[in-house]
């Protein structure tokens, strides 16, 4: 059993692998493996972030139709329905995990929320994590994923700010519309000192 799931990480898996295709249900195992190296090194609960790692993609694969309606039922800011699944699963996804798998803990559910737009200040060490073994997961090979790996080994915060001045500068290329929760990211994590 696990404090933070009614049932266990075995059954949590299963249900969590009912909802993604194979595909994604390998990344996220892979994401749980990172995370749970990260949060050892970092003096982070570590079954805090297996279920959040486990959970963190629970949403990825939903209609855009699905994460609607959640935004309308749950009041969230109207403004969400102008973004997509990039933004959606993470912070709409978190309202269905509390609602479907019963997942509680505000910790676990913010580190979901942030693991796609990161976060400022607000940002603790659990989201950090998460944050980064979805960017770092052993199934990633972009150019610059090893020297991401070798930063975020010497310190989390330090492979924070690489990820999102990498993801920016991305986005900035492919001249795509930045949620403004990540240009908030960049500017904290820019400024932040080692």
């Amino acid at each position: 059993m696990t404090k933070y799931f009614n049932g266990t990480i075995t059954d949590l898996e299963a249900k969590i692998s009912e909802k993604l295709s194979d595909y994604r249900y390998q990344h996220v195992l892979r994401v749980r493996d990172y995370a749970v190296k990260l949060a050892e090194a970092n003096d982070v609960d570590v079954d805090k972030a297996e279920v959040a790692a486990l959970v963190h993609d629970y949403a990825k694969e939903r209609s855009d139709n699905d994460f609607i309606k959640v935004i309308k039922a749950q009041h969230m800011d109207p403004d969400l329905i102008n973004w997509g699944n990039y933004v959606w699963h993470g912070i709409v996804g978190a309202e269905m995990i509390r609602n479907e798998l019963g997942i509680v803990d505000e910790d676990i559910l913010t580190a979901v929320r942030q693991h796609t737009t990161g976060a400022g200040a607000s940002m603790n060490k659990l989201s950090q994590v998460i944050f980064m073994a979805d960017y770092l997961e052993l199934g990633r090979d972009f150019k610059g994923v090893e020297e991401a790996r070798t930063i975020t080994d010497q310190s989390l915060a330090q492979g924070v700010k690489y990820q999102i001045v990498h993801t920016l500068a991305r986005l900035i290329q492919k001249e795509t519309p930045i949620y403004p929760k990540s240009l908030e990211t960049y500017n904290y994590w820019v400024k932040k000192e080692k």
